[in-house]
């Protein structure tokens, strides 16, 4: 999985369920043609980021085919959210 492109936005929550800073990552990201995730019109995965102090975590992802806009049923492995985590603590760096 390769991220090509990516958008964030902090966003407001105003019930203070999430303890910090939570950020909305819009990344786009490219599968091989083999990988059970691949879809023609490509993919997007939304992560929300929760932040506080010199904390990162990821509270909420999902896969969604961009052609159809259809949240997929899929779970990042381990190593790969570590990857997506690292990614979206570094873009905010």
């Amino acid at each position: 999985m390769e991220i090509t492109n990516h958008m964030v936005e902090k966003m407001n929550d105003p019930t203070g369920i999430i303890v910090g800073d939570r950020f909305e990552f819009l990344l786009a990201v490219e599968v091989d043609e083999d990988d059970e995730l691949y879809t023609e019109g490509g993919l997007e995965l939304r992560v929300i980021l929760a932040v506080e102090e010199d904390t990162h975590r990821i509270v909420q992802y999902h896969f969604t085919d961009k052609a159809s806009n259809e949240v997929l049923d899929f779970a990042l492995e381990d190593d790969e959210e570590a990857e997506i985590l690292a990614y979206c603590k570094n873009t905010l760096a």
